[in-house]
């Protein structure tokens, strides 16, 4: 069980209770019950203890999968509601993200920021969580994150000055900075407290003081994708297979380290706002895209790296108990940390002759002095031929003759007992092999330790049989595996010997680990430049195998021939490609076309290659422009929720109010249709309306619908566009009937497609005659409701005036051109202008 023993876990009880005074010592004798609130679980769950966990170097499609985030949240009351402080901690990396921020009565910052971490369990104070007297947002979170075991504390646990002082305590000098940032900062910091607090006491073990990296997140810096977008979007999680790889994710992630994969997840869902880093990143891509010496350089390198935040995280924690695992733990990661200080050289040199300003900056941090003096230090008292290998027992015997000779005269004496024992083993399986003239071999697997194994038919045997001395068989196929009691015997001895061989080097590591952590800081410096150059290398990577171009940031969202990305990785030939276009003066764009014609595509497209531009990756496409997305919004997707009792109407509804309270002008909205879940009149009055107040907003939306009647708005609204997509009527070969076929290219204009929910329904297999019926039906109803609206000439006049107006601010602000080529530009302005203005002369026949 989680805390030692099952006594010590009060099941059901409703909060809880930290009842020792709040010092470290006394935190043993404390007693914990589980809040099982979200359901009826009773909440004794085992957590995995982190000292045993092993540093794998496979590049980690699978490091996410595994929740290991501890986050605690807690919110202002009375005036200061809204106010959401949250402190998070990765156990695989030890890195304290502390943020505050005001959010609305929706609570989706908070909500989308829970999503992004994927927690494994979440802590609240048990104010927050009186039966009932809940607070929405613990409401909120119970709905979201139903399989989430939850906590609760004691409000007294989230003290601000206790959070502080933690924090002067644990976070290492190099990040003091952030006294500055969090010192008023008081949920927060409330919110630390009681999360190092229950840490703390889960992992039975203290972090060694100035040891963490500690930063404070606001949510200015990121752009804001709410989760059910992110779902919509499919940016991590394939909506159809989980573990299938054909998503955003999936499409840029070439990454070789586990900590490259997680950037990248995490800044896919939170992309940068900041033109100015975005921009940076790209010339880092661009460069390595140039020099291919540097791109194959530095991918050799840097797929040699170990999780690096995992191996951090491990070595600045100090067991409370030491025990054989903790030992063994300790010195497999100083191996690995030699193993990560050794490639900083070769990273070096792959990096020497680079010249963007980020790369050359990554060079400058790896001069730092204090790798070199952690390398030498360990050198002294480890072996310089020990390092990293696979295989459990060449790692076993690394991690035996890790420290040099003649350090510790006990050691040499165990090692050399063991190297005596594992002589005598496989003497005596020689011996054996000799014996019964069989060919046997000595093999070894962590779990049974050394045993024998022979490849042998079943008719070679005497009887079909293994001699009477041999235990524990097991066959596969022609392989058999088994052990003898003498060979039991030898590996108990063998184990008796390597408990007192890792003891002793334990007390030795201990020793060296002492020295290093004044200058520990710099592998957090390491570690991020190698997950953000494995996530560059991964973006330049997928550029290579697609035509992508670099983006550029204006005020514009121009995207000329751009097409989908995951769609292009899963589909036989390339999708086919069209055309973006939003401004100021034209940020509301209307797309119809029948069902299949590829809008909600379309409209997918956008939002990906908008999010790829923010990450600092290049786009699917010939030429972009985007302007930056404070937030992207979607409403996709027709399905209801059973779980929340939503129907497909409220589940529209809810979406698109989420998106009305909150989007700026400086949102990317996408609607892939509104109003289906109810009548027509209704659905068109609901869509109009939304319509209209999106369109007072300076925010870029693309709205796709079938409600033909929309369209007109564009005759009240100058900045809307209409677009269509194209179909094109085939004639079958009997000539009887006729087909749809599918260009998936876009035009100006609406779609002239009539009735082609009909054409759909007869390509299913509808019976003919209730076909015939519906079209007699629905001319009928088209003849009744036929009011079009027309434009005015004083209309047209009025639209003509607003795009010229708009197209001149534009040049103004953005041109490049010379004299000349702006005087020819005008012109044709002016000649457009005038063309499309109704002149007096038809105005009065009108």
């Amino acid at each position: 069980s989680y805390f030692g023993d099952k006594s010590s876990c009060v099941e059901n009880a409703n909060t809880l209770n930290l009842t020792s005074s709040s010092s470290v010592r006394g935190l043993n004798s404390t007693c914990i019950g589980k809040t099982p609130l979200s359901s009826g679980r009773s909440g004794c769950r085992s957590h995995t203890p982190l000292m045993g966990y092993s540093v794998t170097s496979s590049s980690a499609v699978s490091a996410h999968t595994v929740a290991s985030v501890i986050v605690a949240v807690v919110e202002g009351r009375g005036l200061a509601r809204g106010e959401v402080g949250m402190a998070s901690i990765d156990l695989k990396n030890p890195e304290i993200i502390l943020s505050q921020f005001a959010d609305n009565t929706t609570y989706a910052k908070v909500i989308t920021k829970l999503k992004i971490l994927t927690p494994l369990e979440i802590i609240m104070s048990n104010t927050a969580c009186d039966a009932g007297n809940t607070t929405k947002l613990f409401n909120l979170i119970t709905e979201h994150f139903k399989n989430v075991t939850f906590t609760t504390v004691q409000r007294k646990y989230f003290n601000e000055t206790k959070g502080l002082e933690y924090i002067e305590q644990l976070c290492a000098s190099e990040f003091s900075t952030i006294f500055m940032e969090v010192q008023s900062k008081y949920y927060c910091l409330a919110a630390a407290a009681a999360l190092l607090k229950y840490v703390e006491f889960i992992q039975n073990s203290v972090y060694a003081p100035k040891s963490l990296k500690v930063r404070f997140q606001g949510s200015e810096k990121t752009a804001m994708i709410d989760s059910s977008s992110a779902q919509n979007l499919e940016l991590v999680i394939n909506n159809r297979d989980s573990r299938n790889g054909h998503t955003l994710l999936g499409v840029l992630n070439y990454t070789k380290t586990p900590g490259g994969s997680r950037r990248l997840r995490s800044n896919i869902l939170e992309p940068l706002v900041d033109a100015e880093t975005i921009n940076t990143r790209l010339d880092c891509v661009q460069e390595l895209l140039q020099d291919e010496e540097l791109f194959f350089g530095l991918q050799a390198v840097i797929s040699k790296f170990l999780d690096t935040e995992q191996l951090l995280s491990v070595l600045v924690q100090i067991p409370k108990q030491d025990t054989v695992k903790t030992a063994e733990s300790k010195i497999t990661n100083l191996i690995y940390l030699k193993h990560t200080l050794e490639l900083v050289e070769p990273l070096k040199a792959a990096l020497r002759n680079c010249n963007t300003q980020l790369l050359r900056a990554y060079y400058n941090s790896l001069e730092d002095t204090r790798f070199g003096i952690i390398l030498e230090k360990i050198t002294t008292v480890i072996n310089d031929d020990t390092r990293y290998t696979k295989g459990c027992l060449s790692m076993r015997t690394q991690k035996c003759y890790a420290v040099k000779p003649n350090i510790s005269e006990f050691l040499d004496i165990a090692r050399r007992t063991y190297t005596e024992i594992v002589d005598d083993i496989a003497g005596m399986i020689t011996q054996l092999a000799e014996k019964y003239s069989l060919p046997m071999k000595t093999s070894f697997s962590s779990a049974r330790g050394f045993f024998i194994q022979m490849n042998a038919d079943c008719s070679t045997l005497p009887n079909g049989q293994l001699p009477s001395e041999f235990t524990k068989i097991t066959k596969m196929k022609n392989t058999y595996s088994f052990t003898s009691a003498d060979l039991i015997k030898m590996n108990e001895r063998c184990q008796e010997s390597l408990r007192e061989i890792y003891h002793m080097t334990y007390l030795i590591v201990c020793k060296l680990l002492n020295e290093i952590y004044e200058h520990i800081h710099c592998l957090y410096k390491l570690s991020d430049i190698v997950s953000m150059l494995d996530m560059l290398l991964s973006f330049a990577h997928a550029c290579t195998l697609s035509d992508y171009v670099r983006p550029e940031f204006t005020d514009t969202l121009a995207i000329k021939q751009g097409w989908h990305p995951i769609l292009e990785k899963i589909a036989v030939e390339k999708p086919v490609s069209n055309n973006t276009y939003l401004t100021e003066g034209n940020n509301f764009v209307i797309i119809t076309g029948p069902n299949m014609s590829g809008k909600s595509t379309y409209l997918k497209q956008i939002a990906l290659c908008q999010i790829m531009a923010q990450i600092g990756s290049y786009v699917p496409a010939e030429y972009c422009s985007f302007r930056i997305a404070e937030q992207i919004f979607t409403r996709i997707g027709m399905d209801d929720d059973i779980e929340t009792n939503a129907s497909t109407f409220m589940k529209e509804m809810k979406e698109i109010t989420y998106i009305i309270q909150n989007a700026n002008d400086k949102s990317l909205i996408i609607i892939d249709e509104l109003g289906r879940g109810t009548s027509a009149e209704e659905g068109i009055g609901i869509c109009y309306a939304a319509c209209e107040y999106l369109l007072n907003l300076k925010a870029f939306t693309l709205f796709a619908t079938h409600f033909l009647e929309l369209c007109h708005i564009d005759a009240l609204y100058p900045n809307v566009e209409n677009y269509h997509f194209e179909v094109q009527h085939v004639r079958s070969s009997a000539g009887n009937k006729e087909k749809i076929a599918y260009t998936y290219t876009l035009s100006k204009g609406y779609t002239e497609e009539k009735n082609y929910g009909l054409k759909a329904a007869e390509v299913s297999s509808l019976p003919s005659s209730i076909i015939l019926d519906a079209k007699e039906i629905t001319n009928h109803i088209a003849k009744q409701i036929l009011h079009r609206q027309k434009s005015t000439p004083e209309m047209i006049k009025q639209r003509a005036t607003y795009q010229l107006a708009m197209r001149l601010v534009q040049t103004a602000r953005n041109s490049r051109l010379d004299p000349d080529s702006l005087r020819v530009y005008l012109k044709a302005l002016k000649k457009k202008y005038e063309a499309s203005c109704p002149t007096p002369g038809k105005n009065d026949e009108q």
